[in-house]
């Protein structure tokens, strides 16, 4: 079989890897790319846009595996590095929760060694930051043995790649595993936290639990489906694009920049856009591609001013006169208002976009996949610009989304559980 080599593909094989290195001075910690100061300005990016992310000044990102069956990681490191990113390269490692087996030792090394040959792939690549050994593998475990296999993982790792460092990221931040980590993972560079709404608490947590090495926030955004108020049937309350901004911009600045010392960086969740719970609850875009106050206020950290184009803001959206955390019931066959009030920086034109879609039903943890749920038809009747009349499905739990977007592909979003009884 023959190979063909592109132009491309030689100039990457003829750079050197960075080589990535943690310097500590009086117990203050720097992130070091080829002796340079790099601190990551980063976003979780599974299948979104790498270089609307260089665009907006981030300098990095993250990934959970090699392979996410749309590209391979040789295509996104390519790209990474097309557009000067550097990135955490995740690798897969078995969770407890997903029926891994920690006391199996010949399950534990077919694991290690599958992943040692995709180290052996990559480990040269210019764009490659560090690697991240598996990802919230403290969810819902009982086995310890978990962290004497992340720390082997990490070990085989420096044996076969000199030049780049390792971390692994909790959900949350508990005293329990801060310990293990610390008697059981000697050998990782750089310990990485997952927090959501309760980010600004990190940064003592950190020293209540006595971890003294230099940390990554890895996942951070819009408060957690587990952490916001819900309504009288159970449904939890998303925040407004508008809301979500402010949030980002305040548990940056308390939970990240509040920490030059240890914290060496984040990444935002979520460059892109996915299901969990809703098709906006933690997605920075819609699923067109538009962005969101989110990416403005990102924008805004890492450069230092707004972008010139900003996002739409959602004042008010009220269904049938009550704001989402009113608890709004209503009877079947029965047609009722909704308004969104919207404010747009440029006084560009509005499009507003309505659909009604049933309560999510495939609920999952851990960030695993859910099924997004089919629009319901026939339910949306007159609009009229930023009003709109539902005439209400059969009885059940349902939600009714707004979508407001200007001519730049800047949007806001915003949506109301109610109940049909």
């Amino acid at each position: 079989m023959t190979i063909h080599t592109t132009s491309e593909d030689k100039k990457l094989n003829a750079l050197k890897p960075a080589k990535v290195e943690i310097e500590e001075t009086k117990g203050a910690f720097q992130l070091l790319v080829n002796k340079e100061p790099f601190f990551i300005r980063g976003a979780g990016l599974e299948f979104g846009d790498i270089k609307t992310l260089a665009k907006h000044k981030g300098n990095s990102f993250r990934t959970w595996r090699t392979n996410n069956g749309r590209r391979t990681a040789r295509e996104i490191l390519d790209e990474a590095h097309k557009y000067g990113l550097m990135v955490c390269m995740g690798l897969e490692v078995g969770r407890e929760r997903h029926g891994f087996d920690y006391n199996d030792p010949n399950e534990v090394n077919r694991q290690l060694e599958a992943i040692r040959k995709e180290v052996l792939q990559l480990k040269d690549h210019p764009a490659l930051l560090m690697w991240g050994i598996g990802n919230e593998l403290n969810l819902r475990y009982t086995n310890a043995k978990v962290w004497d296999a992340v720390n082997d993982i990490s070990k085989m790792i420096h044996e076969v790649d000199p030049n780049h460092l390792t971390t692994t990221s909790l959900s949350g931040i508990f005293r329990k595993e801060v310990q293990c980590i610390k008697e059981r993972c000697p050998d990782l560079d750089v310990l990485s936290f997952q927090l959501y709404g309760s980010l600004p608490i990190l940064p003592k947590k950190v020293r209540q639990f006595g971890w003294e090495g230099p940390y990554i926030v890895s996942e951070w955004g819009a408060t957690g489906h587990w952490e916001v108020p819900k309504t009288s049937w159970g449904a939890p309350i998303e925040e407004n694009s508008t809301v979500k901004a402010a949030n980002y911009l305040k548990r940056y600045n308390a939970g990240i920049g509040a920490d030059p010392e240890q914290c060496i960086g984040s990444y935002v969740f979520l460059w892109g856009n996915k299901q969990e719970r809703t098709p906006t609850w933690y997605g920075m875009f819609l699923e067109d591609g538009e962005e969101t106050e989110a990416v403005d206020v990102m924008h805004y950290i890492w450069n230092g001013s707004w972008p010139v184009h900003r996002s739409p803001k959602i004042d008010s959206f009220i269904l049938n006169g009550k704001t989402a955390y009113e608890n709004v019931i209503l009877a079947p066959n029965q047609k009722y208002p909704a308004i969104v009030e919207t404010t747009n920086y440029q006084n560009n034109p509005i499009k507003y976009r309505w659909e009604v879609l049933p309560e999510s039903t495939d609920l999952k943890d851990g960030g695993d996949y859910e099924e997004k749920q089919a629009a319901v038809e026939g339910v949306l009747k007159e609009q009229d610009e930023n009003t709109v009349f539902i005439k209400t499905p059969a009885a059940g739990k349902y939600r009714l989304f707004v979508y407001a977007t200007d001519s730049n592909k800047l949007a806001a979003t915003a949506n109301i559980p109610f109940l049909v009884e």
